[in-house]
């Protein structure tokens, strides 16, 4: 096999079922990358740090944060981990505008809230190469200490505002 393209990473972890529970969504996803060769391990790696990199952003971060109240960087992670499971067109129609997030749904509930979230879905591939190899994938940093951009104003005003769709559909 080869390097893994983009078109195939985003295949492996765009997920059809858009009211998934977030494990079967994470037990999905460990079995397609099971079936990679340890160079197409590392290369689903670069690809997933590289777009929780571009999405590392205050301007997500508010959409997450008027969605389902996120408000700390592992839910932020957890967040833009859901978000890249939403596939490509949605990805990069947030990155451009995240209000968009709005029409990504159905969303997953948990006790009848909006959940967004996939946790640690961005070390399935670390953690399989890790018990093939007992050696960690090459790291990749981040770069970023704060999200990208000028931080989100909290206030409910400010927000439906910056958020007009998304605060109109998951704003209580």
């Amino acid at each position: 096999m080869s390097a893994l393209s983009s078109s195939e990473f985003w295949q492996l972890v765009t997920v059809e079922d858009r009211t998934a529970e977030p494990e079967s969504v994470s037990e999905r996803l460990k079995a397609l990358l099971s079936d990679l060769t340890d160079e197409q391990l590392i290369e689903f790696d670069k690809q997933f740090s590289l777009c929780m990199r571009q999405s590392y952003t205050w301007e997500l971060f508010g959409a997450a944060f008027v969605m389902a109240g996120c408000n700390d960087d592992y839910g932020f992670s957890e967040f833009r981990c859901w978000l890249i499971s939403r596939g490509e067109a949605a990805f990069k129609a947030a990155l451009d505008n995240a209000d968009s997030l709005a029409d990504c749904t159905p969303v997953y509930h948990l006790n009848e809230q909006p959940y967004p979230y996939l946790d640690e879905y961005d070390l399935i591939a670390g953690l399989l190469y890790e018990e093939r190899n007992e050696d960690e994938l090459p790291f990749v940093p981040s770069g970023l200490e704060q999200p990208q951009g000028k931080r989100f104003k909290d206030k409910p005003k400010f927000l439906k505002l910056a958020y007009p769709q998304l605060f109109a559909k998951y704003w209580q």
